[in-house]
């Protein structure tokens, strides 16, 4: 009986360590799988320049580019004036606006009806006219361009066309008539806004509005 006993204890026990060594085995049959997402911000990054110029318009030389210039105005005298967009590298697709903003609205507007102030500019084709507005109480003119597609970038920055490279002050112009353009400015802003979620530039540059 006790040899029975015996036997079925050691029986017992061989299956209690069989069993704690399958437990053993099944314990590290394991697997893991992982999906890592990084989300980066994107950007939209503009710069505005042109090109350093002397009183006279022309150039200077090696000059590096700057957000403005001083002018003495001619009769018949063209001017450089290249304001420029750059979209930064690695900036999302975007589209690309230009507000140029002249003063002396009154002074403009009360010039011979044969002086039209939009021929003074060598306005860019890959720029599209949009809008005209008199900001009477600023006493000044504003014309909305947009750039003609969205633009991409990758490593590098894209330059776009300048938006117009020279100003010419018509020959018509008397020293009276130009003498009420005494401190006339011309000012150029940029702006830039995502594409992704827009499908048109009107509903970008609404939201851009508001």
């Amino acid at each position: 009986m006790n040899s029975k006993r015996k036997a079925l204890t050691m029986v017992l026990c061989a299956l209690l360590l069989v069993s704690a060594t399958m437990f053993a085995t099944i314990a590290y049959l394991t697997s893991k799988d992982e999906v890592n997402n990084t989300f980066k911000v994107g950007n939209v990054h503009i710069t505005l320049d042109e090109a350093k110029v002397k009183p006279d318009g022309t150039p200077v030389p090696n000059a590096d580019r700057v957000k403005e210039n001083e002018y003495k105005l001619i009769p018949g005298h063209s001017y450089t004036k290249d304001p420029t967009v750059t979209v930064e590298a690695n900036s999302e697709e975007c589209y690309v606006r230009a507000l140029v903003t002249i003063n002396k609205r009154e002074a403009l507007y009360n010039l011979p009806s044969d002086i039209n102030i939009e021929d003074c500019f060598d306005i860019n084709e890959n720029w599209i006219f949009k809008s005209e507005t008199e900001d009477i109480g600023e006493d000044t003119y504003t014309y909305e361009f947009w750039y003609n597609t969205t633009v991409k970038t990758s490593s590098t920055d894209n330059p776009l066309p300048a938006v117009f490279t020279t100003i010419t002050v018509p020959s018509s112009l008397t020293n009276e008539q130009l003498n009420t353009l005494k401190d006339l400015e011309i000012n150029v802003v940029a702006h830039a806004i995502q594409a992704d979620g827009f499908d048109t530039a009107e509903k970008a540059w609404e939201a851009f509005g508001k």
